[in-house]
């Protein structure tokens, strides 16, 4: 690690991560180099490796952040004053998924690869705040839902996380998919994030709640 302050080391850490993210909205995840993430950030790629020793690591940073952006948006669900209706629920947390399209996208495309390919003490760092994201959820369901018992918050928890690995896929086809499914007659109904999140939280709850 380059010698400096830890606002200076933070700040370029930063710039690294948003040079990613700007190029993963229209390149795809095995096509960008760290010479490409080099090129967006205002000092050499060779700096690159005094904080980030692979593109995977960058990535995995990237999702972290994300992740830390969605666990205070389920923050905010926790400490929302009163009741709140399985309804209004699942539209809340179907909000906090439809602004973290970038978050549903590695986890669904690129998650094996990043994790592989990243020191421990990175991955130990991201699933940290994975962890607190489902301490939160869990949470959120003991205090809005009282009735359900633990092995149903275990069994809604443990059917939701997966959930979200296919979020992406099932609402982003590519034209070249979308072509082959009508080739092949396949029904193809237009999901958005927060609809289908907003169904499926809305039908495992009822269905836990009867």
């Amino acid at each position: 690690m380059p010698r400096g302050s830890e606002e200076l080391t933070n700040a370029r850490k930063e710039e690294i991560i948003n040079a990613c993210a700007s190029l993963y909205e229209h390149m795809g995840f095995r096509d960008i180099s760290i010479r490409d993430i080099g090129a967006e950030t205002s000092f050499t790629r060779t700096s690159i490796y005094n904080y980030f020793q692979t593109k995977e690591e960058i990535f995995l940073a990237l999702l972290q952040r994300e992740y830390e952006i969605w666990f205070h948006d389920l923050e905010l669900i926790l400490h929302h004053d009163g009741k709140i209706s399985v309804g209004e629920f699942a539209d809340r947390l179907a909000h906090t998924l439809e602004k973290r399209e970038c978050m549903l996208k590695l986890m669904s495309m690129n998650l094996y690869d990043m994790e592989g390919n990243s020191r421990m003490d990175n991955l130990v760092s991201f699933k940290r705040v994975y962890a607190d994201a489902f301490r939160t959820m869990r949470l959120c369901m003991e205090k809005y839902f009282p009735e359900m018992a633990p092995d149903d918050v275990n069994g809604f928890l443990y059917a939701f996380f997966p959930f979200m690995f296919g979020v992406y896929p099932y609402t982003k086809a590519t034209e070249k998919q979308l072509e082959a499914m009508e080739i092949a007659q396949v029904d193809n109904p237009r999901y958005t994030i927060y609809g289908i999140t907003r169904s499926f939280v809305e039908k495992m709850l009822g269905f836990m709640n009867r």
